[in-house]
């Protein structure tokens, strides 16, 4: 096995769990564990938030591939991340937008930072901005965008209903928005992902719980998308 196989082997096998990896980093000589309660995954703060995010896009790069799967974008739409953290899905969406535009959120201003500095040349092309705002309150007119995503953020969203029904608000007629996770509440989860959960105040509907959350904020298609052998959870929201 090469060395690009055993590391897409390991970011498969990343999981909610690894909000709490015991991996020691040879840098600081601090575990990951460690590193990650003092950068605050809820809202990253600080030098160990930036450390935290640069790995959080490593570990979180299949399961956005995954979810990425149930779109189809063609080059010319203007696209939200909503918890856009460090800035890798708006890389690798930045691939394929041509003559659209990226729009990155995130209430961190650490996360806004590194977003920023990821996508530098996007940036400064002005084919992308990365905004410092909250999901409670887009600061977008109604209707501004085709597409919106968020990937391993709404665990910390502070109303899951009525921020929904803000994501709503700013899709167009049309439009759709894809969550993605790699997690989702169920019986058979391992004991360490329920620890963290419970630690860091995870916000973990079931499958069923997805749906009616989507459908009281407006949505009027929803498909909810399992990964077989794995917990994630792929919930798209037609408008």
């Amino acid at each position: 096995m090469d060395l690009t196989e055993r590391n897409e082997m390991h970011k498969q096998s990343e999981t909610a769990e690894n909000l709490v990896h015991t991996d020691t980093s040879v840098e600081t000589g601090r575990t990951q564990a460690e590193i990650t309660r003092s950068g605050n995954p809820g809202k990253p703060q600080g030098e160990d938030g930036n450390a935290m995010l640069l790995r959080m896009n490593d570990s979180h790069y299949a399961v956005t591939g995954w979810g990425l799967e149930h779109w189809q974008i063609r080059g010319n739409e203007q696209i939200l991340d909503i918890g856009c953290g460090g800035g890798a899905t708006l890389k690798r969406m930045s691939e394929k937008v041509t003559t659209g535009h990226l729009t990155g959120v995130d209430y961190s201003s650490v996360s806004v930072k590194t977003s920023k500095e990821v996508n530098d040349t996007a940036v400064a092309a002005g084919k992308m901005e990365v905004l410092e705002g909250s999901v409670a309150d887009l600061p977008f007119p109604a209707e501004t965008f085709d597409k919106i995503i968020t990937v391993e953020s709404f665990y910390f969203w502070p109303d899951p209903q009525e921020n929904l029904k803000e994501v709503f608000r700013v899709l167009k007629r049309g439009g759709t928005f894809l969550l993605v996770a790699d997690v989702y509440g169920r019986d058979d989860l391992p004991e360490a992902v329920v620890e963290n959960i419970n630690r860091f105040h995870l916000f973990n509907p079931t499958l069923e719980e997805f749906r009616n959350l989507f459908e009281r904020a407006g949505f009027a298609e929803i498909h909810v998308h399992e990964k077989e052998g794995t917990t994630w959870v792929c919930v798209e929201g037609h408008k």
